[in-house]
Order: C-alpha cells, then sequence, then structure tokens
C-alpha cells in the first residue's frame, strides 16, 4: 500500500527559492516551541531540531524553548493554541503525520486544519516496529504468524487509541497478514517514549513507534531492536540493516512528516518570519547533519506548498480512516 509515499524533489527546489529572503519582521521574543507529548518521543525530536537548526543558522537571539503539553496526542495542544493563544507570535507547535490523521477523524474537537496557520515542514521519518534486544520475533513476518496463531498472545502498544498513526500501522500489517485488526491486543500511550518505557519494563511486547525516537532510544543504550521499517526502500548509514515490511512481505509505506504550525490570529508579517526562518535554517550546509543525527530525511516545505500538502495529506487519511469504518459519516 503505497498511497502514503512522499516525494522531496519539488520541495527542494522551493525551499531554496525561499531561503533567500528573511522576512523584515522583528524576531520572536522569548521563542517557544510546544511538543505535545511527554519527553522523549517524535515531537520532542521535531522541537530539539528545530532548537538546533535555527541556533546553528543564528536566527535567534534567544534560544527555542521546548515546553510539553501532553494529551490526545496533539489535541490538547490543538485546542489550546486554537482556542486561548491565537496570536501569540513567539510559539510554535511541532505536529505529525498522527496529527493531520486525527484531524482528519474529527478528533481535535470542533476543530481542522484550517483553524491554524502551518509553517514548516521540516524533515520526514517513518513507522517502525520496535521490540525488546531480546524479543523471540526476529522478524515483522514472526511477529504475525504469532498474532494470525493467535491474536491474544502478544500485546501491542501504540501511540494514541483505535485511529492512532501507531494503531493504523498495526491495523494496516495485520491487513495485509490476513488477520482481524479488531483482535488484536493494543495498550494506548501518549505516545512513543512511554511505550518505549513499557517496552523495556515487560508491559508490553512490541511498539509501533516511529524510526527517529526508537533509533534515539537504542542509541542511548536502549535495549531495543527495531524488526522493520515502514519506507519504500531500505534507509541509509546505521539503519541499512534493517529491512522495509514490504520485502518482509508486507507492502505497507508510512512516511511521517514532521513540522509546525502556528496560532490562526498571528500576524501575517510573524508568521512569514517563521516561515522563512526555517526556509533559510533547511538550506544551511549543516542542516543534513542534523537530521542524519535524528533520523530523519529532508522534506522541506513552507508556507501556500505546505498547505496544500496538509490538505491533501488530510484528505487521503480520511479515505484510510474511512476504509476501517472509523469516520462517521
Amino acid at each position: 500500500m503505497n498511497i502514503l509515499s512522499i516525494g522531496r524533489s519539488a520541495a527542494l527546489v522551493g525551499i531554496a527559492v525561499a531561503a533567500g529572503t528573511l522576512a523584515a519582521a522583528a524576531e520572536p521574543a522569548s521563542p517557544e516551541c510546544i511538543a505535545p507529548a511527554q519527553p522523549g518521543g517524535g515531537f520532542d525530536i521535531t522541537c530539539k531540531l528545530a532548537q538546533a537548526a535555527l541556533k546553528d543558522a543564528g536566527l535567534l537571539a534567544d534560544p527555542l524553548r521546548v515546553s510539553y503539553m501532553p494529551g490526545g496526542i496533539g489535541a490538547v495542544a490543538f485546542n489550546t493554541v486554537v482556542g486561548q493563544r491565537r496570536a501569540e507570535p513567539g510559539t510554535i507547535v511541532a505536529f505529525s503525520a498522527g496529527s493531520l490523521l486525527n484531524l482528519s477523524q474529527g478528533k481535535f474537537g470542533a476543530y481542522t486544519a484550517d483553524d491554524v496557520r502551518w509553517v514548516a515542514s521540516i524533515g520526514t521519518d517513518y513507522g517502525a516496529v520496535v521490540v525488546p534486544a531480546d524479543s523471540p520475533f526476529g522478524s515483522l513476518a514472526d511477529l504475525m504468524a504469532a498474532i494470525k496463531a493467535d491474536p491474544a498472545s502478544v500485546i501491542l502498544g501504540a501511540g494514541g487509541t483505535i485511529g492512532s498513526q501507531d494503531w493504523m500501522k498495526a491495523a494496516l500489517t495485520a491487513r495485509a497478514a490476513g488477520v482481524d485488526h479488531k483482535a488484536m491486543r493494543f495498550v494506548a500511550f501518549e505516545g512513543g517514549g512511554d511505550c518505549a518505557t513499557a517496552l523495556q519494563g515487560g508491559h508490553v511486547q512490541v511498539c509501533m513507534n516511529d524510526v527517529g525516537d526508537s533509533q534515539a532510544a537504542i542509541d542511548g543504550g536502549a535495549p531495543l531492536k527495531l524488526l522493520a521499517i515502514y519506507s519504500a526502500d531500505r534507509l541509509a548509514g546505521k539503519l541499512a540493516e534493517i529491512p522495509t515490511a514490504k520485502e518482509q512481505g508486507f507492502d505497507i509505506e508510512w512516511p511521517i512528516v514532521r513540522g509546525f504550525y502556528v496560532g490562526p490570529d498571528v500576524s501575517d508579517a510573524d508568521y512569514q518570519w517563521w516561515s522563512d526562518a526555517f526556509a533559510t535554517a533547511m538550506a544551511a550546509p549543516g542542516y543534513a547533519a542534523l537530521l542524519e543525527q535524528r533520523n530523519l530525511l529532508p522534506l522541506p516545505m513552507v508556507g501556500a506548498e505546505l498547505d496544500g500538502f496538509v490538505d491533501a495529506r488530510v484528505a487521503t487519511y480520511r479515505e484510510l480512516a474511512d476504509s476501517f469504518g472509523l469516520v462517521a459519516n
């Protein structure tokens, strides 16, 4: 299933043009990046990538502060910004593919993707299947065979409840394996970091996480391993030995856009400052290394291009959610 694949060539051309000029608006005072989950997950990585990139490019006099606002896999942060912090020029909020998937299902209450201003996409991650280093499962095929034989025998952890992107990765894999996704055992967590902690504690046997935060935990000494990555082709570098789900017989891709939005009443000048700042930071010579350190790949988009991307993704995710009976008609 390749409906979620991402192309990057057009984005790379557009970002090079946008990076040429930084808006004349004043640099935001006390800039803040809200990560809508507990520390250690993909939102945390996204904010800290922005923190490093903007610092290295010399674009912020005051360091970008990272704060955490867990709840509803982004719902609390989205509702807070739209409802109470609509015009804060110095506040950006991290989003991911999971945020767009939840918006497509109406999980952010009455608000939609049109209720914020989408600033920048700064990279792409990929879904991953994570198990303890000493897990009896040596491959994704082994795992799905065990679940097919006895769905109740394996406890899977997922960031978010039914319909979240982690749940969706598991459901798509189950569908490809001929397993009724409704029979699978799930434990919902607030994010990938919490799931990884539960995995190490033996509370779940598998996490449907992302490459970025999972590999970061492994690099930090966590006794975990990746069984599969939901990318079209194997990734490079230290991830080159990890097989894709596709080559193990499950034709599924799950790219995870990572980026930022601001409140709906942020001024055009302040919005443009952030957009131009990210364009400049992503065009800087050291940006590729920052992505590689976080196990991410390029997906540079700002402004109108990102708006179009978000609209298209939300529509695609709605169709996917509808195929699992998750969207009320």
